[in-house]
């Protein structure tokens, strides 16, 4: 399947400045895969090592004598390294947390040498106090596959290129078979080994057996790596995000982990969530103005899953409700459908911020900045009704409103209408 991240891979290649690069992301979201791919079709061969089934790796790195390890790699994998012109691939670093520090003598030392390394879980490392390299080292975050993505797996490329062309007035009379394909993405979601099921076979109990095993494997990672002093609030946390995205204004609250619960109590729960990749936060902030972060509001946000179709496999909502019910996109209170949003923007490495104010029906769902601020409301069906978002432009005509919804594109005086299936791509191409 063709990923999006591999052509910033060929760029990291082809930059004269080039840094070892650390390829991060959730468990199962296609990072060896793309790898391996990537080595194959750019460089003559592929030194690839896993630091967690090849033992004697952990032992390899008594010291960051560079020319010793480039020779210890080449006997493991049985590759003769060429600069240039090999890849090596360090996979599941964290299972030798030293090997991140080598990098810093790739750079300084061997620069000559194309090394990149990848792990589950590598976010948790990263904060575990390794010697990691900073400034020395590329990175980049991989995501579940996206919207589209997930279309040009299925074999739609060529309504792939007339979307990227962003001739929205056009794509209208497409929009009954995005509404479907929109419809399919929700339930079998982004992962790629669920995406490539589902390619193969249509076998939507299949996809959902694999959706599954996929959140077992999450929860058999949480008893393996997390303390057991932090394991119960993880657990906690973690199976109160579906109830936490049914609220209307979805902000997180602590209560509805446990009664009396406050922020101290979870706040290092989230964050290992956050630094394994299976979440992500949206901040309030108090001022829609640019730039958002000085407005910032740390004590409220709110909390979404890596992938929504892992998000349906939670809750266990089966693929008649999502792919023949009438109401699907106006059900859950739009849970489904800001989780969506959230996510395809996420992927882009939006910052992500939202806006309410305590006793007052005005909020805005998302909002992002690039040149200029833009508002978001996302609408789960063709309700056109947007009051909060009127108030906020009426008060900054300067800002770029925008609704997401399953109405056609339209461009009004104060705002702009974009069906749900071309938000990622209208964001894109937003100044």
């Amino acid at each position: 399947m063709e990923r999006e991240i591999y052509e910033k891979l060929v760029e990291w290649k082809k930059d004269p400045k080039r840094k070892p690069l650390i390829l991060d992301g959730a468990r199962q979201v296609g990072k060896t895969w793309i790898l391996k791919e990537f080595g194959k079709r750019e460089y003559e061969n592929v030194a690839y090592i896993n630091c967690d089934k090849v033992s004697i790796v952990k032992g390899l790195f008594i010291d960051f004598d560079v020319e010793r390890l480039i020779r210890a790699f080449s006997a493991v994998t049985n590759e003769f390294i060429i600069p240039e012109k090999t890849l090596i691939i360090l996979d599941e670093i964290q299972e030798a947390p030293l090997g991140l520090t080598a990098l810093k003598y790739f750079f300084e030392d061997a620069n000559e040498y194309h090394i990149v390394v990848a792990g589950s879980l590598l976010g948790i490392r990263l904060h575990e106090g390794t010697g990691f390299p900073v400034g020395k080292v590329n990175e980049l975050k991989m995501h579940p596959m996206s919207f589209m993505e997930f279309l040009t797996a299925l074999g739609n490329s060529v309504l792939v290129d007339q979307i990227k062309q962003h001739k929205w007035n056009e794509l209208s009379f497409l929009s009954s078979k995005l509404e479907d394909l929109l419809r399919q993405y929700y339930y079998v979601g982004g992962m790629p080994e669920v995406v490539c099921e589902y390619v193969d076979t249509r076998n939507l109990l299949e996809v959902r057996n694999i959706q599954n095993r996929i959140l077992s494997e999450y929860e058999q990672d949480f008893s393996k790596h997390i303390p057991r002093s932090l394991l119960a609030k993880v657990n906690m946390v973690w199976n109160s995000i579906p109830s936490q995205l049914a609220k209307e204004n979805k902000k997180f609250v602590y209560r509805m982990i446990k009664k009396g619960a406050r922020a101290k109590d979870f706040e290092d729960a989230i964050q290992w969530l956050i630094d394994a990749g299976l979440v992500f936060k949206c901040f309030r902030v108090n001022k829609i103005d640019r730039p958002l972060k000085f407005y910032e509001d740390f004590s409220a946000f709110k909390l979404f899953v890596s992938d929504l179709g892992l998000l349906g496999a939670k809750v266990d909502v089966s693929a008649k409700e999502i792919l023949t019910g009438e109401n699907y996109f106006s059900e859950y209170k739009g849970a489904f459908t800001e989780q969506f949003v959230a996510q395809e923007l996420h992927s882009i490495d939006m910052n992500l911020y939202y806006f309410s104010k305590e006793n007052s029906s005005l909020e805005i769902d998302l909002i992002v900045q690039k040149e200029f601020v833009y508002p978001i409301e996302v609408k789960a069906e063709e309700n056109l009704k947007s009051k909060s978002l009127r108030t906020v432009f009426e008060n900054n005509p300067s800002l770029q409103t925008c609704r997401f919804s399953m109405a056609g594109y339209r461009v009004q005086d104060w705002m702009t209408n974009v069906p749900l299936y071309l938000c990622r791509e209208w964001i894109v191409e937003a100044k």
